[in-house]
């Protein structure tokens, strides 16, 4: 079946194919009211170098770099993911979800602490709540430890919480899916009846048409004639057309007659002559 076939079963059985775009149609207006659009706040924080670790180069501490930063920066992101802290962040008020992790491509300590929602006000809220809470943690971690003041891990905030964005791949991929699974459908229903009707129409056979080859081989042209079989008596126009034995010129071929009656006249000789050649 080519796209010619598939266009025109589609104008036949509109009256099937219109109905299921309706319901597409409609499918993919819930989902898009009721997928809500989603929305994305993000800041980026560092961990720094204590006090005391930053004498040597003036207290400056992005001078001093260690690669201990980036395993504490590793256990602190695990730590805000646990459950423990889930409850103490949503007990502080942070709706949504959110997420702790190790910026991509990081060269150092560098995190990203993002929160995700369907409300941009409560999400920036959630992601400055979420801020603050990071750096709590990180000196909870220190102090268990009984951990100097001074020899502390401190936390600098790189990017604060940003302005909510919307999120709207999720939504796109539902609404995709929605419109292509009602597609579809209206399709397979136009077929199905398309397919129906053709077998109510030919109940006895195969639902294909002859192919003309057989036909044109089944109904020959009138007044051609066809070569007789193997084996077959030729005609009498052709058996007068060919040499007698003993020699002879053939036969003008302008002479032979065109009326096929007239080839049905057999010539009878009388049954003496064969009698008296017999004999002789």
């Amino acid at each position: 079946m080519d796209l010619a076939e598939i266009w025109r079963v589609m104008r036949r059985r509109w009256y099937v194919l219109l109905p299921g775009l309706l319901l597409t149609a409609a499918l993919t207006a819930g989902v898009y009211l009721m997928v809500p659009v989603e929305y994305l706040s993000q800041s980026t924080v560092t961990l720094l170098n204590s006090k005391k670790a930053t004498v040597a180069f003036d207290g400056n501490p992005f001078l001093s770099t260690q690669a201990s930063l980036t395993g504490m920066a590793d256990g602190l992101a695990r730590n805000l993911n646990s459950d423990d802290s889930k409850a103490a962040l949503k007990s502080q008020g942070l709706t949504g979800t959110y997420e702790a992790k190790i910026a991509d491509n990081a060269q150092g300590p560098f995190m990203w602490l993002s929160v995700t929602g369907t409300d941009p006000a409560a999400v920036l809220k959630s992601d400055q709540i979420f801020t603050a809470y990071a750096e709590k943690r990180l000196q909870e971690f220190q102090s268990q430890q009984a951990v100097a003041p001074e020899a502390m891990i401190r936390m600098a905030t790189i990017v604060p919480p940003q302005k909510p964005e919307p999120q709207t791949k999720t939504r796109i991929q539902y609404l995709v899916m929605a419109g292509a699974l009602g597609f579809v459908l209206s399709l397979v229903a136009t077929f199905f009846v398309e397919a129906r009707r053709r077998k109510a129409d030919n109940p006895g056979g195969t639902g294909r048409r002859r192919p003309p080859a057989a036909a044109d081989a089944a109904a020959p042209e009138t007044g051609t004639p066809q070569s007789a079989p193997s084996g077959a008596p030729r005609p009498p126009a052709e058996a007068a057309a060919a040499p007698r034995s003993g020699g002879g010129a053939a036969p003008d071929p302008s002479s032979r007659t065109t009326d096929p009656t007239e080839t049905m006249a057999l010539k009878v000789l009388p049954s003496t002559k064969y009698r008296s050649n017999g004999s002789s």
